[in-house]
């Protein structure tokens, strides 16, 4: 299910939904998943090592694999597109919901 283009949400729960039908396919989930983990590893290797110029691959970690899975795998255009906001905060929802099962893996 994609929304029209000039769909506004009123609030995250609202957009939420619509996030995770835009992230079916597993392949695409899993990437997402993937980077998220990474992302959060770095942050600790950051804070450990104090080497804080690696601090700038976190847009590479997140969007890279997020990317490839929508390219590749899911066949559609990232909602950072169009909600950024609203798009970081579901790929942390969902991380959590993920982790927690509320999400196939």
């Amino acid at each position: 299910m994609t929304q029209q283009a000039t769909t506004t949400f009123s609030s995250f729960a609202e957009f939420y939904p619509y996030y995770l039908s835009e992230h079916q396919n597993l392949t695409c989930r899993r990437l997402h998943f993937i980077g998220s983990a990474l992302i959060l590893a770095l942050i600790a290797y950051v804070v450990l090592t104090e080497q804080w110029m690696l601090l700038w691959f976190i847009p590479i970690l997140g969007y890279g694999f997020a990317w490839v899975g929508h390219f590749f795998f899911e066949h559609n255009k990232p909602a950072t597109f169009k909600y950024p906001l609203y798009s970081l905060l579901g790929d942390w929802v969902m991380f959590k919901d993920t982790l927690l099962g509320n999400i196939k893996r």
